[in-house]
């Protein structure tokens, strides 16, 4: 099959995946599609650029998937669902792509087409709120932060929680009573990252000039109603019972 840069990207994603950031090798790749190392300069100068051209795909995927979700939404749609639908698909995004996550987090030096379009929509949607030019480029850059530290949590956390003996669990709920108690309520991961955007869109919010607190708080502007928490327990890993 002719080696294309498309090609080329495809293996370097799936080898990003198993060794990570620091590990990564053209050879590895070459070895991934079957062919020399050297025949991959022919179409991508080194390591940098491939890394480059790597998180330009799952960005520009996720800019793409944005621009979609944002035309789909009604025309007395606030800030705040602007936001959160820029969010959501970029979670979205990074989570088709194995090792996405990791690959946005351990190269924040890398310049793409497809990261600055998604900075410059949030900014653009955050200064039509109202926020003031001074605390825009924060305000995006915590956005965009959560949602890739989100994400790379929820692709490294085990499948279940830890088995523990029942004298074990015991000390546990004696010990750390608000973490294994019922007190604080348990909800699924779509709907804590759901949760977790809103609460960032509130202090946002706080900011916007003439905006009372009672107002930025009550979430006002926010079209979308937050379920109850009833779905079952994820997130941080949590001891269960012991299981006999």
């Amino acid at each position: 099959m002719k080696l294309t840069k498309e090609r080329i990207v495809d293996a370097g994603m799936a080898v990003f995946a198993e060794v990570g950031y620091h590990n990564l090798s053209m050879r590895q790749v070459a070895d991934r599609l079957d062919a020399h190392a050297g025949s991959l300069y022919y179409h991508v100068r080194g390591k940098d650029e491939l890394l480059t051209l790597m998180a330009d795909r799952v960005c520009r995927q996720a800019y793409d998937t944005g621009t979609a979700a944002l035309a789909a939404l009604p025309p007395d749609t606030t800030w705040r669902d602007r936001v959160e639908a820029q969010a959501a698909t970029l979670r979205r995004s990074i989570q088709q792509h194995p090792g996405g996550a990791l690959l946005l987090a351990e190269s924040p030096g890398v310049l793409s087409s497809g990261g600055l379009s998604l900075m410059e929509r949030l900014l653009r949607t955050l200064l039509d709120a109202g926020l003031p030019t001074v605390h825009c480029g924060i305000a995006a850059d915590i956005l965009l932060s959560h949602v890739t530290g989100f994400v790379l949590q929820e692709q490294n956390q085990p499948p279940a929680p830890p088995p523990v003996s029942a004298e074990l669990y015991t000390d546990l709920c004696a010990e750390f009573p608000l973490i294994m108690g019922e007190l604080i309520p348990r909800i699924g991961q779509d709907e804590k990252f759901t949760q977790s955007i809103r609460l960032l869109c509130t202090g946002f919010a706080a900011l916007v000039p003439g905006v009372s607190p009672a107002a930025a708080d009550d979430g006002a502007g926010s079209t979308a109603a937050a379920p109850p928490p009833t779905a079952p327990p994820t997130g941080a890993a949590r001891p269960g019972p012991p299981t006999s």
